[in-house]
């Protein structure tokens, strides 16, 4: 039996622009922590380093769907490459500002240019539908990115506020923004993988994805799910630090990324024929049922780290079934926004999932936070359910004649 994942990186650039994209997308978990622990050394306020912080990651969520809505139009190379050395120039400027005390508006000032950052996640998915579209390998590939972006999150959050510790405060952001730089020109120079405009007919004119009634239900599904996760973070710190092991909390939020990214691996080598929709209402339908152990978790630190790996094991199959959705059913001319605006919804989820959480965790009690994920799945299943006819409607087709990316 051959490999899937050997096949689909066989195509010619694959392996190029996926190792470009890994680098240039590592920047989307280090941000925003980076950006809270440099602050709080070099201000020692906590509350400045959160909202700066906030400033960017909810600008950016606002703000990126719009510049891959310009990417679809226009092509990545002719607005990926602008964007990104705004950001770049931004995230340098805070650093300075943070290194020579420099007043606090220009903090927020930075970080809201910074917020110009694209949606690496968007473009890489964009280029391997270009590659295999309307092929059984897009959703092997598809499996390939959610891992990959499972790895990032694991790595580039604990990477950026190691190093901010352990060398000087503004050290995760150097990283940060020099992996931002150089792995989006690595991800540019890859010419020959750049998906082709798709001109909109002129008849018609073009709207945001947003409208589209399809984004518009996995955008709000995976806002819920986005609050599953960042929900589990939060309580496991919550839940270990009471039971006297604050230390095990990188493990259990390790383990819960783990069994989403075995998991994500594992179906993306199987060739399902359920349809698609179908599949991603039995995927939040477990993350619903899985989200349950967790209530009774609370008592040791190996009961909680087994609930949160049985609870993982849904959120890589959710994004894969739910990003094919996107490919699926948005105009090609959309698609950039279309997954972007998926993301976007993800952040916005992890957003609020951390907030609400906090406050049942400081009102309620440690053990009492794993309420949030039971709402946020249940929620997610009854957004999926009721979306079920126009997840399984055609691809609208609104698009016209195909031409080269513009130079």
């Amino acid at each position: 039996m051959s490999n899937p994942y050997r096949e689909i990186f066989r195509a010619p650039g694959a392996k190029g622009f996926s190792a470009a994209a890994f680098l240039a997308r590592l920047p989307l978990a280090m941000a925003p922590i980076g950006i809270v622990a440099m602050l709080s050394q070099t201000r020692g306020e906590y509350w400045l380093a959160g909202a700066v912080s906030a400033t960017f990651a909810l600008t950016n969520a606002f703000v990126s769907p719009q510049i891959s809505r310009f990417v679809d139009r226009l092509g990545q190379r002719a607005i990926v490459a602008p964007a990104t050395i705004v950001s770049v120039v931004a995230f340098i400027i805070l650093i300075s500002a943070a290194n020579q005390n420099w007043p606090v508006w220009t903090l927020f000032a930075s970080a809201l240019f910074a917020a110009a950052m694209p949606s690496i996640p968007a473009m890489v998915r964009a280029r391997w539908t270009e590659i295999f579209r309307n092929r059984p390998e897009l959703n092997t590939a598809f499996a390939f990115e959610s891992a990959a972006d499972e790895l990032v999150y694991i790595t580039g959050a604990s990477l950026s506020v190691g190093l901010s510790v352990s060398l000087f405060p503004e050290a995760g952001m150097v990283v940060n923004t020099i992996f931002l730089a150089l792995g989006t020109a690595a991800f540019l120079m890859q010419r020959s993988t750049e998906p082709k405009v798709r001109a909109v007919d002129s008849e018609s004119p073009q709207r945001s994805a947003i409208w589209l009634r399809p984004v518009q239900i996995i955008t709000l599904a995976l806002i819920f799910v986005g609050a599953t996760f960042a929900t589990a973070e939060v309580s496991a710190v919550a839940i270990t630090k009471q039971l006297g092991q604050p230390g095990a909390a990188s493990i259990v939020i390790g383990v819960y990324a783990l069994g989403s990214f075995v998991v994500g691996l594992i179906i993306g080598a199987l060739n399902l024929k359920m349809p698609l929709q179908r599949q991603l209402l039995v995927a939040v339908s477990v993350l619903a049922v899985t989200s349950l152990p967790l209530l009774a978790a609370s008592t040791s630190v190996a009961l909680l780290a087994f609930a949160v790996f049985l609870s993982g094991v849904a959120i890589s199959p959710t994004f894969i079934t739910a990003f094919g959705l996107i490919e699926r059913r948005v105009p090609e001319a959309m698609l950039t926004e279309g997954v972007t605006w998926v993301m976007t919804g993800i952040g916005i989820g992890m957003a609020l999932g951390a907030f609400l959480s906090g406050w049942v965790v400081d009102n309620y009690g440690a053990e009492n936070g794993f309420w949030v994920s039971v709402a946020a799945s249940v929620a997610t299943v009854f957004v999926v359910a009721l979306g079920q006819a126009s997840l399984s409607g055609r691809r609208e087709l609104n698009t016209a004649s195909v031409t080269q990316p513009a130079e």
